[in-house]
Order: C-alpha cells, then structure tokens, then sequence
C-alpha cells in the first residue's frame, strides 16, 4: 500500500524505520526531517571520538563499507527523500501535517503525513547554575560539540577539565580527557555513587578507585553550585558545595530527558517523567503516529515498570518496530532489561536488570550475592578477578539483575549477555545455576562466573550461607569497638593473613588456614561473632558450614572477600 510516511528525527531510531519502511514498502514516499545538518551518526561513539580511539569523525556517520551517512547516501543509496537543518515546529494531528522551517532560509512549510514517527531523541539536562553559559562548557549530546571539544583540546588551549556528573557518558569524557591528552581531569557526581542507577555501591566504588589511580579527582556527594569565569570571559573553574576546581573546560554531562515537547504540544499522552507513552507496537495514542528512541519509555521486563532507557542498541531495534508496523507487518518491542556495559581506562563495567536499591523500591524482597572469581581458569597464565552482584529476590527467587567489573575485554560482556535472556524470560536462580556457558581455560573458568554468582545466591536463599555485606564489614573496620563482640577469622595462607594480625592483633585478627580448621577449631572463642575472611569467599563458606557442624553458629562470611575489599577505596590495609 503506498503511503506517505514523515519520520522526524534522523540519528538512530529514525533512520532505521525509515530505511526498513522502503525495503517493506518500495512505492511508499518516506521523508526524514532533522534539524542538524550530522545525521544517522554513533552518538555512544563520542567519547572516543575525543579520546583519540576513533580519529575522524565521519567514522562515526560511516556505514561498514566506508560510504558516509548523509542526505545524498539517504536519498540515492536508500531513496528516503532527506531534509537536514530543518525543525519540525508542530503536528496538526487533523488535518495530518507537519509544520516544518529550514534553519538556514527561515522558509516554512507544510508536510501532510498518512502515518507520521517521532525519534526526537533526547536533550541534555543543563544544571540552573551561574556560568552554564560561559565560552568552553559544553555538554556532550551532538558531533559538532564533540568536533569542538576536541578541537580546543588538540591545538593545546586546555589543561583542567571538570566533568560535571558520574553517569556513563561522564566517565567516558574523563577517561578520554586523561587517557590520550593527559589533561587534568576531575569528575564531580552529587550522589553518593558513580553510574547511580546503573549499578549498586559495590561495582560503582571498584570504578571510582581505578579513575583515581589513573590520575582522575573523583568527587562524590557534591553538588555544582557555579562556573567560574576569567577575565576574558572564558571559564577558569568549577565551584561545588565543598571546594573550587580549576578548569579551562567544563563538561556537563548531568544525564538526559526525553525530548518530547513537539508530542506533547500534539496533545499525545506523555509520561510524568517527559517520555512519550507508546504501546507494544511503539504507537503513541495517535493510532497514525508512531514514536521511538530515546524519546519514550519502555517496559522493564523485570518488574513490569515503566523506564526510560536511552540506549542507542534499543532506539535501533525500536526503529525497526516501528517501521514494521507503518508497513503493515504487526511486530512488537516486548521491552528490556537496559543491557549496559561500558569501558574505564582498564576496565570495563557492565549491568542488565534491576539494582538492588531498584528492586527493593519496587517491592521485592531483594537480597544481593557478591562473588569475585577469576575471569578465566585460575591456572591460566592471563587470569585476573572479576567481581559480580546478582540481585535476587528471596520469596520467589527470581534473579532480578546482574552485574560486573573486571579487565577489559569479552569477560564482562559475555556474563551480562549470557543474563540478560535470562532476566528477560523472568527466570529464577536455579536456572542461573544451569545456564551453559562455553568453557575453555583461556576464556573461562569451567563453573562460569554466572553459575558461581547464582551458587552463592541460592545458599544465601536456603539459609546455608549467613553473610555480612561489604558496607556493613568496612563499617565496622572503621569502628571496630562499635562490635566488640565481632572477631575477624581469616582463612587464607598465613603469609596473607598474617600482615592483618600484626596490624589488628589477635584479638581482633585471628589466622587460621583454611585446612587447619578441622584440626583446631576448638581453639576458636564461643563468646564471639566470628566473621570469616578469604580472598574470594568460598573457603570462608566451607568453613562456616563446618563450624556449624560442631556446634559453633555465630558466624558470618564477608561477601565477595578480600578481593573485592583490595578494590575499593581502603586506607587500613597493611
């Protein structure tokens, strides 16, 4: 059926509706409007853009084949007639048009629709500061700033760089100011974490210690108050609620909105939070009007809830949806679990799922499974720890989330991609626990690490394990006379063990080796909570089992171990 068809919006999920409308529907007349003059361009690829990793830009606008993605590739190689530098002004939802207004002319004019999708994107949140306006603060949402910023940076007018938010695209912009350029780089989050709703405390405060000692000023739970101007007018620094920062650069990256407002002035139903409400077949309440991208909310197939999840891997296949169904082919986007992994200098950092902090809001009984395996074979020569949290929920064991950091490479992604099917089918952890996961030495220890995580989760379940959570075991080595009642049993080989007892005592600190324990727990006090200590917590399990098999139940094993106690910011470690 032929059909006129306007897309507005032209950088992920436009594009991709588009182009499949005319390979469904050749004779249909597809029009793709964007008021930027950068198209169809790998917006997530930004950072590295600035970084170095990716030297030309119109890498990022390029196909696979080298060919870049422009009016002319849109309209020769694609036949979607493409308008750049043009702004849609307003939806007349009866008489089906679009008022559109090129941005370099002025001129104005009416485009009439038969089915009509909105890929607005989203739009950076700018903090109501003092300065946000000053020459050199930019925030990070197009190509032309990020041409900008790298421009300043390669002719050597930059030396401080303050980034403003500890989300994703905030620590990319750090990573890539300090890594290739060598600027000076401080990263200021209000919240008391990196990537808040992202990942828990545990995995946030393992990537604030590797930005710190790569050379990045990590500064938690303070708030931007005011940019600071030179005598030239140019910026000079950052001022927070607890101290002034020099910087010759401020990078705003304070997370994003639903660009929604062109929906919304349409009279379609628009969320609280500002995202344009669409349904399976990503139909907004206009049945002629399509949306999707980062303009809407989806459904998390964890907890049912709406989300906003702006990810350039969902606007894509919300794309394609959309253009499914403006075709006449009846797909539908289920929803997601918001799959995320992204890199730190050495490191990468993943999640899917729900946090714990989420899915205790949510109502779920939620409890948490730290574990801190080897990323491959621990007899392999490369092997390195990995640290993993899964979120679980106690009354029906459903596994509500995963997450992981370790070295970089396929490690971390492979875990996160293995659970989100998983989590996405509503499965529970006997099914984590019998996943097959490919094995070989170099790649993966033979109980993978998602089978190891989901281990620890059902014994926490059962009851077999009792653990103290890391939070609360730094809490008490900061206070220690707060728990007199508390000692620390290390299980490890006496050289690991024994640096802790000549700092603690023995009184507080009490070695003994894992296959002595048999022999000589009764040696062990029984008017003390006795928290047992190994690497990476399974030895310290085994020997909670045991004891409580001769009768000595007050015990507790630090989740996840010393390996990930190692990771964080700890200043009594010998």
């Amino acid at each position: 059926m032929k059909q006129k068809v306007v897309v507005i919006g032209a950088v992920a999920a436009g594009p991709k509706a588009a182009v499949r409308i005319k390979r469904l529907q050749a004779e249909s007349e597809v029009v793709l409007i964007d008021q930027d003059t950068y198209i169809s361009y790998g917006g997530c690829g930004i950072p590295y853009y600035v970084s170095g990793d990716i030297p030309d830009e119109k890498e990022l606008r390029s196909t696979s084949f080298h060919m870049v993605r422009d009016e002319r590739f849109f309209e020769k190689a694609k036949g979607v007639t493409t308008m750049t530098g043009t702004r849609a002004l307003a939806i007349d939802r009866q008489q089906k048009t679009v008022l559109v207004e090129n941005l370099k002319t002025g001129e104005q004019q009416q485009l009439s629709y038969d089915k009509l999708l909105l890929a607005t994107g989203s739009e950076p949140v700018v903090l109501p500061i003092p300065g946000v306006d000053l020459p050199g603060v930019f925030t990070v949402n197009d190509l032309h700033k990020a041409i900008a910023i790298k421009d300043l940076i390669a002719k050597g007018r930059i030396g401080k760089v303050a980034v403003i938010g500890g989300g994703a695209i905030g620590v990319e912009m750090a990573e890539a100011c300090k890594d290739l350029w060598g600027l000076e780089v401080a990263l200021v989050e209000f919240k008391e974490q990196l990537l808040p709703n992202l990942v828990d405390w545990e995995m946030a405060e393992i990537l604030a210690k590797h930005l710190r000692d790569n050379g990045v000023d990590v500064y938690l739970q303070e708030g931007a108050v005011e940019i600071l101007g030179n005598e030239d007018g140019w910026v000079r620094g950052l001022r927070t609620n607890q101290r002034t920062i020099e910087a010759d650069l401020v990078l705003m990256a304070a997370g994003v909105r639903p660009r929604s407002i062109l929906a919304r002035e349409a009279g379609l139903n628009v969320s609280r939070g500002g995202a344009i409400v669409v349904n399976e077949h990503m139909q907004t309440s206009d049945p002629d009007i399509y949306a999707a991208g980062d303009c809407v909310e989806i459904t998390s197939l964890v907890s049912g809830s709406k989300f906003f999840a702006p990810l350039g891997s969902l606007a894509n296949k919300e794309g394609r949806v959309a253009g499914d169904n403006i075709a006449g082919i009846p797909s539908v986007f289920k929803g997601g679990v918001g799959s995320f992994i992204m890199k730190a200098f050495e490191m990468s950092i993943g999640s899917a799922g729900l946090t714990l902090a989420a899915a205790r809001a949510a109502g779920y009984d939620a409890d948490l499974s730290l574990t801190s395996p080897s990323d491959r074979a621990h007899f392999y020569p490369t092997q390195a720890i990995a640290c993993f949290l899964l979120v679980f929920d106690r009354r029906t064991r459903r596994v509500l989330g995963m997450q992981g950091i370790g070295p970089m490479g396929e490690g971390i992604l492979a875990r996160i991609n293995g659970a989100a099917p998983l989590l996405c089918a509503g499965a529970a952890i006997e099914d984590f626990n019998n996943i097959e996961m490919a094995y070989s030495p170099p790649f993966s220890a033979a109980i993978d690490s998602i089978n190891a995580a989901s281990y620890v989760a059902e014994n926490i379940c059962d009851g077999r394990m009792r653990k103290i959570d890391i939070r609360d075991f730094l809490a008490f080595m900061e206070n220690p006379d707060s728990r007199p009642d508390w000692l620390l049993l290390d299980v490890r080989h006496p050289r690991e063990a024994e640096p802790f007892v000549e700092q603690f005592g023995s009184d507080r600190w009490l070695a003994l080796p894992y296959d002595e324990v048999r022999e000589r727990y009764r040696e062990l006090p029984n008017d003390k909570t006795l928290v047992i200590v190994c690497n990476a917590g399974s030895r310290s399990y085994e020997t909670q089992l045991y004891l409580r098999q001769v009768g000595i139940e007050r015990t507790l094993v630090l989740a996840g171990g010393m390996n990930v106690v190692r990771r964080l910011s700890v200043d009594w470690l010998p």
